[in-house]
């Protein structure tokens, strides 16, 4: 039985005492939540593809493409590429997808990359769901326990996704040639993937642990020239660090697709000469 001397409730979050005290959830009127609908929806998506297309472990090579999922491919039961990154790491006691052998180094970059938390975090935890709306956790503890302490580790992915670009930009290189081989020849397929490595390269380069790598710790600029220089490009890219994630993720996607479709004999690659 109440006796009116029970001690208030404790109040967190943002309905904390310190805090001000504004019954009403937010006071938006425009439609904030599509933007973060709009977001989770388009990372679900790219998702249950990837998922599908790294665990299928088929058709994800058509002469001269080979899917940006699968390269550098580094296990024995790799399918035999000509020239291709075939690099026989492990050996024939790696019987899933090889797919899941690399695919941890740009999932690993792009999860703990600057934009991509705040699109997931928004999108799929509302913390916060959009700017001036409260959002529904008691507590806030930032990145500082496991598992979200692991995006510390954004910069050594960083290192990790350099390689990988590399990789994947001599395999665009291979796509000059037709299905025997033969060097000096383009089909759409060749141009799907320049426009996919360029945008994988200028989302990479735009990245802040980049552009902290080269200007983050100079105290003389005047003294470091190039590095300002270089700084300086990186800065203007990282403007761009959204619509450059959104692009690369989606063009290395319809790579994969493209191949896919080549590969399963659903599609003939039409050659430009």
């Amino acid at each position: 039985m109440a006796t009116g001397t029970e001690p208030p409730r404790q109040l967190t979050g943002v309905h904390d005492a310190s805090r001000a005290a504004i019954a009403d959830r937010h006071l938006r009127t425009d439609r904030w939540w599509l933007a973060p609908a709009v977001t989770a929806a388009g990372l679900l998506a790219f998702i249950v593809y990837s998922t599908w297309r790294a665990f299928a472990n088929a058709d994800y090579y058509a002469a001269p493409y080979v899917s940006p999922f699968y390269s550098p491919c580094l296990a024995e039961n790799c399918q035999e590429m000509r020239g291709g990154p075939n690099l026989d790491l492990f050996g024939s006691w790696w019987g899933l997808s090889p797919a899941l052998l690399i695919l941890v180094f740009p999932l690993g970059f792009r999860l703990t990359c600057y934009y991509y938390r705040k699109a997931y975090y928004r999108g799929f935890w509302a913390s916060p769901p959009a700017c001036a709306v409260a959002e529904p956790h008691a507590k806030y503890t930032g990145e500082t326990r496991f598992p979200l302490i692991l995006q510390n580790m954004h910069r050594y992915f960083f290192y990790a996704a350099l390689p990988v670009a590399g990789i994947l930009t001599y395999d665009t290189v291979l796509t000059l040639r037709n299905d025997r081989y033969e060097w000096g020849h383009m089909g759409l397929g060749t141009l799907l993937f320049l426009v996919n490595i360029a945008l994988i390269w200028a989302y990479t380069l735009s990245c802040h642990s980049c552009r902290h790598i080269m200007g983050g710790r100079l105290r003389h600029f005047s003294k470091h020239p190039v590095r300002y220089r270089m700084w300086g490009w990186i800065s203007r890219l990282n403007t761009r660090h959204m619509q450059l994630a959104w692009a690369s993720l989606i063009s290395v996607a319809l790579c994969d697709f493209y191949v896919y479709l080549l590969a399963s004999g659903a599609f003939n690659d039409p050659r430009f000469f």
